[in-house]
């Protein structure tokens, strides 16, 4: 069954703060990677990094081109210095679109495949302009509850529960404009 998520790619055309200042388990918070002398946003701030995720964020700067697996449910959390970005399955990462990458959050069990041929690379990249038009349509709602709202139930329909709840509400804030305490807000109502 294709849910809700997929069905807009495929288609034509963030409880109470912690001492680090992130909201949720601890578990994905320490998850996010990062450079701390290149990080603009203290929200991706973490003390625990695993190799893994130092892989992840070295493989996205190193120039190539990547597209997370299609066939599995993964994705990215992309920060930047001024946006936050979503690159799931089948988006191109890396490469020239990610120079500038702060920070990422790898959602579900992360496959980040080489692509093939140069026909391989364009449908990754289109498919990571699907994505990041996904994310402008929830954005283009004028009420910022209604846009943490939307960002989260996208992200319930694709991933479990448990994966969308490790999130840290500063994640899901910088990706449609809101604040995290929106975010939160909205985490109690959908």
């Amino acid at each position: 069954m294709i849910s809700n998520f997929e069905q807009n790619i495929a288609g034509p055309g963030y409880g109470g703060k912690t001492s680090d200042g992130f909201a949720g388990p601890q578990s994905l918070r320490s998850r996010a990677v990062y450079s701390a002398s290149q990080l603009s946003n203290p929200f991706f701030e973490s003390s625990l990094l695993t190799s893994d995720d130092d892989d992840i964020l070295a493989k996205i700067r190193s120039g190539k081109l990547w597209t997370v697996n299609s066939r599995r449910r993964n994705g990215l959390i992309i920060h930047k210095e001024f946006y936050t970005e979503f690159a799931g399955p089948g988006a191109a990462v890396g490469g020239g679109l990610d120079n500038d990458c702060r920070a990422v959050i790898p959602l579900g069990s992360l496959s980040l495949i080489s692509p093939e041929s140069a026909a391989a690379q364009q449908k990754a990249l289109k498919i990571r302009l699907q994505w990041v038009r996904l994310t402008q349509n929830f954005t283009d709602k004028p009420v910022p509850i209604d846009r943490a709202q939307l960002i989260l139930e996208q992200f319930k329909s694709y991933f479990d529960q448990s994966i969308v709840d490790q999130v840290p509400d500063e994640a899901f804030a910088l990706l449609v404009g809101v604040l995290p305490y929106t975010v939160q807000r909205a985490r109690h109502l959908v």
